[in-house]
């Protein structure tokens, strides 16, 4: 049987730097490796992602919504992991203070934007973040299938989804 997970999932950049929080060695999902701001849509958040994210950016910085400027949905990755399908809204935005909780998930820290690919990174978020630092912020929404390739190697491939008023 497969199930499905939804995940929203916040880039928080001030500066020139990116929020990125080193998971816990307790946590079951990439225990010791570094990920964004975000976690698992409520059964109340399924049709709104965005209140999703925004609840994980305050449970997890103490960060509110009024100190979160330019949040926009840019992501969104679709992967088969076992049985199990996840997709995961992945927003960015900018704050408008540095100065952040600590919580049990992780150590956050602000790592600056040439050193964020040189950390433990899932391969799937490393692909993200590689994919935004070639193309930076766009209007339109991208979408990452994530698979494998005919030798076996894991692959992201990237789709604009572009809105059809404007073709």
């Amino acid at each position: 049987m497969i199930r499905a997970r939804m995940l929203a999932t916040a880039m928080l950049f001030n500066g020139n730097d990116l929020l990125m929080m080193k998971r816990s060695m307790t946590r079951t999902l990439n225990p010791g490796m570094w990920a964004a701001v975000g976690g698992h849509l409520e059964p109340e958040e399924l049709n709104d992602p965005r209140m999703a994210c925004l609840r994980e950016i305050y449970e997890e910085t103490g960060l509110a919504e009024h100190e979160i400027h330019d949040l926009h949905l840019q992501y969104i990755l679709l992967r088969l992991n076992q049985n199990e399908v996840r997709q995961q809204f992945i927003y960015t935005a900018r704050t408008a203070r540095r100065d952040i909780l600590q919580t049990d998930e992780g150590v956050l820290h602000w790592i600056p934007l040439d050193q964020v690919l040189n950390r433990k990174i899932p391969f799937i978020f490393h692909s993200l973040l590689e994919h935004y630092f070639t193309h930076g912020p766009t209007a339109h929404i991208w979408v990452g299938s994530a698979g494998f390739d005919h030798e076996s190697r894991p692959v992201v491939q990237w789709t604009p989804l572009l809105d059809p008023m404007t073709l």
